[in-house]
This record gives structure tokens, sequence and C-alpha cells, in this order.
């Protein structure tokens, strides 16, 4: 629009007003995201978190950025915004608890077409919500709006967490030993991973609508069944740091079981996996199956039921299992820690 002949930020494309009504209708569910640390209300330039420094011996801050991907394309197709902001925040609290560390706080950043002010606020309930279910506070944002750069409906996430962990109590491949148990921590369904693939193999080569219903999949349809969001398993991993020994953890993203988990495997050892300990969730059969994608690519594309392992003594293994179920997250062993090369291998084959 212009004035007067004049070209104005709205006649550009940029439309200040529905960004500011966006930021209140994110207000209410943002502030219900928090912690006792955070000081101020969303709104300032910067958020601010007070550390107790009493609180630790010498911590250490750990930091992981992340993104929803082209899961986003989905959730785009289907008008469907409220479940992505779970995703975004799975992927940054689940990386940082990998070392051990407690989430404290997240920062996201929205890049958008154009603001939708009730479409951003789906959004931002659904990171909100992530961050409930980890327990770490949502202190400050941004959203950005590109027009003639994105379509109208068009949107991308990214988000950066903090967490803290004391120095002595990092986790990862220093601490595991031959005989260490994998237990496997069941994930919700593809998480955010692998979503190129799916929409080649299956909305494309095999033509398949997301609004079709699919039996095998409990009735429900396409669509719904991929935007299931990824589970969070911050804070279960952190109690079962504080039950059993842990020495480390894995998190099942791009790249599959055996790259991922071969990231906390030292030289001289590998990570076994055997494949006979769990059955491959129907979602990865229907992929397979309808999108015509071998077993190899299944397994460095897709977590293919498995979304986090824990590495720990064999005499935790048990307990380690109980304590996962306890907290709500089924859980089983995977595999052993052997002599080896510094890898991870799965062997064997699932159940049918």
């Amino acid at each position: 629009m212009n004035v007067e002949g004049r070209s104005t930020y709205a006649g550009a494309g940029v439309d200040i007003e529905a960004g500011e009504r966006a930021v209140e209708l994110m207000k209410a569910k943002v502030a219900s995201a928090t912690r006792p640390e955070v000081v101020g209300d969303l709104g300032g330039f910067a958020g601010l978190f007070a550390l107790d420094t009493a609180k630790y011996r010498k911590p250490l801050l750990a930091s992981s950025t992340d993104g929803v991907g082209t899961k986003l394309a989905v959730a785009q197709a289907m008008d469907k915004h409220d479940t992505v902001g779970i995703d975004l925040v799975a992927m940054v609290v689940d990386d940082l608890v990998v070392c051990g560390a407690e989430p404290l706080f997240l920062l996201d950043y929205i890049a958008c077409g154009k603001v939708v002010p009730e479409r951003m606020a789906e959004i931002v309930g659904g990171i909100a919500e992530g961050c409930r279910q980890a327990r770490c506070a949502l202190i400050g944002g941004e959203t950005a709006e590109h027009p003639g750069i994105m379509d109208d409906d068009g949107y991308d996430l990214a988000a950066t967490g903090v967490g803290v962990v004391e120095a002595d109590a990092v986790l990862g491949s220093d601490r595991v030993r031959e005989g260490d148990v994998v237990i496997a921590m069941a994930s919700s369904g593809l998480h955010s991973n692998g979503f190129a693939l799916v929409r080649h193999a299956i909305l494309g080569a095999a033509r398949m609508r997301l609004d079709r219903v699919v039996e095998e999949l409990d009735g429900e349809t396409l669509g719904e069944v991929l935007l299931t969001p990824t589970r969070i398993y911050a804070t279960q991993a952190l109690a079962l740091v504080e039950e059993v020994e842990v020495h480390a953890f894995a998190h099942i993203t791009g790249g599959g079981l055996a790259s991922n988990i071969a990231r906390v495997v030292p030289e001289g050892l590998d990570a076994e996996i055997d494949r006979g300990t769990w059955a491959m969730p129907t979602l990865f059969r229907f992929i397979a199956e309808r999108g015509g994608v071998a077993e190899a690519e299944m397994e460095r594309t897709f977590n293919n039921g498995v979304g986090m392992v824990a590495l720990v003594r064999p005499e935790d293994e048990d307990r380690a299992v109980a304590v996962l179920q306890r907290h709500g997250v089924h859980a089983w062993t995977a595999g052993r820690v052997v002599a080896g090369t510094g890898s991870a291998r799965l062997v064997g084959t699932h159940p049918a």
C-alpha cells in the first residue's frame, strides 16, 4: 500500500501490526514455559536467566541449535501448526541431555513469508508445550517476515537451547567400557528426520495423499501419523542419570542407529545392536514396503523405533530399564559394547 505515492513497509509486504498482534497472542503461551531463574517478561531485547552459581561446583554451559527440517512441509500442507514446535524443542534439548546437561532455556527463530498472528501463536504454543515437557524456559525469540523470499504460507523454524552440567559429570565416549549395556528407548515415530525421503518415496513415487486414511496405520490419515510429535527424553534421561551410572547417551537423529551410536563409542570398542530385540514399528514397515526403501537405506535414514539410547554398566541393566519404564518410556536392552574398532553395527533380524 502506498500513501500519497510513497512506498511503505506494509506495501513491501511486512505488516508490523500483524507482528505486534502475534506477540500479544504468544505471551500467555510463552509465560507458561518458564522456570524460577527467568528474569523479566517477554518483550525485552534479550532474555535473562539467573544461574544459581551456589548450586554447582564447576558448571559447564552446553548449547545446541537445530530445526525441524522438511517435516514442516507436511505441517504446512495440512495446515496444522500446533505440534511442530514440540519437534523443534525435542531436537534441541535431547542433544543437550546427551552430554548430561539439564536444559535451562531456549530461544526460537521463526522465518515466514507473511505473519499470520493466529498461525504464529499455534507454532509458539507448540514450542512452549515442548519446553514444559523438557522443564526448560522459553525466554525469547524472533519472528522475521520475508515477503518475496518465502511464500505467504511458508515458514521455517530454528532454536538454540542452553543447558548446564557439572564438569566432572559430562557424559561421553571416554566413560564407555567393554561390557556396557545398550538400553534402547522407544521413539514416537519418525521424529524429525528423513522427511525428504518420505515425501519422495511415499508422497511422490507411491502417490499417496496426506489425507488418505491408512488401515495399516490404525485407521489414521497418513498426514496425522507423519506429524506425530517427536518424543522429548530430557527429563527421563536426567532421571536415569540420578539413579544409575550412565556412561553415554546417543540421540538417534539423521543417520540412524549405527552412525549416531558410533559417535559415543571409543576406539577399540564397538556397540553391537541386536535387531531381534524389538519389532520394527508399523510406520517404518509401511514406508519400506510402500515406498520401496531398502533395509540399509531405512537404517541410515530413520530411527526405526529407537529414539535415544543409554550406555550403562552391566550391573545396572535391569534397574535402568525399570527406571525408564517408571518414567513413562518403553525401554529394553538392545545390545552390548564389545571389543572392536570404534564403530556400531546392527546384527540379527527384526521379529515379524
